[in-house]
């Protein structure tokens, strides 16, 4: 099996980022090509942190002296263990640490990493250079999603942040975002961004599958699917693609073949809010739904999502459970989204 294309960099500091070390009067001048390398990162929607035994408040005014600080997110800048922060630094981005890489001088620190987290891809400073020519660190193509990623994750830890101060209930503070999504038939144009969920997003894929881009284009003219993609937006900015749903379209049933969320709307009741456009579709079509839930060892969200919304068990055959919507309960969507159906 492949290694998993690489989500994440964390960074240290001292005789890797800058020259030097900062309380021995180093960190006048970041290495050569650092910057540049950064910034394509970035560009590749690979996320990037810190991990640094150095003063917080020093070593964080240097970063912003040289203008990396916008790059950066949920940095560890302390005197503890590196495998604690890049653990707290996965928890906070919620993104796999085998999608991690961790990039220090010191071969100690790299060791510990190892040791605590195997998981994580480890690479020595000397070897920076090379990085943007590693096949983990080189998406198969670059979307407006992807190079939009860092923005998007700063949006959501201000919608965390307001959500943290907010007075009243959940369901208040979801109504106070003015939520609008976006339902509609997958595009050629669509495509990349498709085949990019469908690989990245392992907590919120009900199936586990992954579709190449050629099967993907396939299934958009196909008369036996129906292959729906969602976007969000709210106040605070454009969460872009964030759903996708493939349905088998049978003589009798519609069978969700596919059904992914991204993490970062796991709280917004997205996935609640598709299955409702589903289920009033096979309603008003006359045709039963069917789902398919096969258990991986991050999504059992989905089933539990599926439970939620009235689908019970069928069958279970070769670890793939079969589910079929059968509560009578009418289903409308939640008042604090806005739905927009596309045709």
């Amino acid at each position: 099996m492949p290694e998993k294309k690489i989500k994440c960099v964390v960074w240290d500091l001292d005789g890797t980022i800058w020259d030097g070390v900062l309380i021995e009067g180093g960190g006048k001048a970041l290495r050569k090509g650092v910057r540049e390398i950064i910034e394509e990162l970035d560009r590749r929607g690979i996320l990037q942190s810190i991990a640094s035994k150095n003063d917080y408040d020093e070593a964080w005014k240097r970063v912003e002296r040289f203008g990396l600080d916008e790059y950066f997110l949920c940095s560890r800048i302390n005197w503890g263990s590196k495998a604690k922060s890049i653990r707290e630094i996965a928890e906070a981005l919620n993104i796999g640490l085998d999608t991690f890489a961790f990039v220090d001088d010191t071969a100690a620190e790299r060791g510990e990493v190892s040791f605590n987290i195997p998981e994580v891809m480890t690479i020595d400073a000397a070897d920076y250079t090379t990085m943007l020519g590693m096949d983990r660190m080189t998406p198969e193509f670059i979307t407006a999603d992807a190079s939009a990623r860092r923005r998007m994750y700063k949006e959501e830890f201000e919608r965390q942040e307001a959500e943290s101060e907010f007075g009243g209930t959940s369901e208040e503070f979801l109504k106070s975002l003015g939520m609008k999504l976006k339902i509609s038939p997958v595009t050629e144009n669509d495509l990349r961004r498709v085949e990019e969920l469908t690989l990245r997003t392992s907590q919120m894929n009900a199936t586990g599958y992954t579709y190449s881009y050629k099967e993907l284009q396939g299934l958009i003219d196909s008369d036996k699917h129906i292959f729906l993609s969602a976007e969000l937006e709210d106040k605070f900015g454009d969460y872009g693609k964030i759903g996708l749903a493939l349905i088998e379209d049978t003589a009798d049933s519609y069978v969700i073949k596919l059904l992914i969320m991204s993490c970062r709307v796991m709280t917004r009741g997205i996935g609640s809010t598709i299955l409702i456009h589903l289920i009033k579709k096979s309603i008003n079509d006359g045709k039963r739904l069917i789902a398919e839930y096969l258990e991986t060892d991050r999504n059992r969200m989905m089933y539990i999502t599926y439970k939620f919304m009235g689908f019970g068990d069928l069958e279970t055959e070769d670890g793939k459970t079969i589910l079929a919507y059968t509560s009578e309960t009418r289903r409308e969507y939640p008042d604090y989204i806005e739905v927009i159906e596309a045709e």
